[in-house]
């Protein structure tokens, strides 16, 4: 019972803040702004690419600036690269299996750019989300939401420069290259076997599931990586409970883009400190920018989010527990 309420308490705890509201609010202003801008154009639907372009601005956290910039840089060519090959593979109306195995060689490629960089946060996960969810919607031409993640990725890196706080972390140091290596391949293994189970089950967007898998690989130390899944699993079904709450008012496209936006701040000031919560906003954040690009039934995404979120972290536990038996018996 003691053990029980220690890891309980350990769950809910949040962590001590370290000056988050600054890389909070770069990440607002580096989301919000190309936001704004495309919904005065009436461009709604590009709105999820400016998103995924911004987010190279949460890289880098705590870096002094030269760090930031090389980190955000990086993470925002892997992002605008997740953009613009999902995009391409929407446009050719690429079969399940080709998107799925796409997004397998990507995350695995992207898992070996993010460790030779030393990305804090750690892995390829953004990026491989990008490439998933742009492959999932109905594009005629790759090119217009691609320039959008690159402009926004820009802006991003500027904001980011002009940010004068010193570091107040030590840098990530480059992973060696065997390690790399058999995290990248674990990325591509979880990534695949969750996209090909979501597309048999034949639920609506298997992404969601690849994204889930690839949650847990992202955190150090096997505790760590059980952790973080179940954080994800809770903090995204308490984010979908918000999701159904906003759509229950059946909110406009100006007000759905707003909400991206407002979103956005909480999101990233809680990233570090609890993932969970994060997850509490982030997980409509993403729906409601999906939305926007790919009108769709909210029920429907709502359950298909839940489903695949559970089936991927499941999968991506496989995985890591299957890693730690295998290097078990080598030592």
């Amino acid at each position: 019972m003691q053990l029980l309420l220690s890891r309980l308490r350990g769950f809910v705890a949040v962590g001590p803040s370290e000056q988050d509201h600054w890389p909070a609010l770069r990440m607002a202003l580096g989301v919000g702004i190309p936001t704004i801008i495309l919904l005065l154009m009436g461009r709604p639907e590009l709105v999820i690419d400016a998103v995924f372009g911004g987010f190279a601005g949460m890289y880098g956290r705590g870096a002094d600036r030269v760090t930031r910039l090389r980190h955000q840089s990086s993470a925002g060519g892997l992002l605008v690269a997740g953009v613009a090959l999902g995009s391409a593979l929407s446009a050719v109306q690429s079969p399940g299996v080709a998107l799925v195995l796409g997004e397998a060689l990507f995350a695995g490629l992207a898992s070996l750019a993010a460790d030779r960089v030393g990305f804090r946060p750690a892995g390829p996960f953004f990026a491989l989300f990008a490439f998933g969810a742009c492959a999932a919607l109905e594009r005629a031409d790759p090119f217009p939401g691609t320039a959008v993640a690159l402009a926004s990725a820009v802006f991003a890196l500027a904001i980011g420069a002009s940010s004068p706080r010193a570091a107040t972390r030590p840098p990530q140091p480059p992973q060696a290259a065997l390690p790399s290596l058999r995290r990248g391949g674990g990325y591509a293994i979880a990534v695949a076997a969750s996209g090909l189970a979501a597309l048999a089950i034949g639920i609506g967007h298997p992404h969601w599931a690849m994204a889930g898998a690839a949650v847990p690989l992202s955190a150090p130390g096997i505790s760590g990586r059980l952790r973080r899944g179940v954080h994800r699993v809770v903090g995204t079904l308490a984010g979908l409970c918000l999701t159904a709450a906003i759509f229950a008012f059946h909110p406009s496209t100006l007000a759905m883009g707003v909400l991206v936006v407002a979103l956005q701040f909480p999101t990233e000031l809680f990233m570090v400190r609890h993932y969970a919560l994060a997850l509490f906003f982030f997980t409509p954040l993403i729906l409601l920018m999906t939305r926007l690009a790919l009108p769709g039934t909210a029920q429907a995404m709502i359950t298909d989010r839940a489903v695949e979120t559970v089936l991927g972290v499941l999968i991506g536990f496989a995985v890591v527990l299957v890693d730690a038996r295998v290097r078990g018996r080598r030592h």
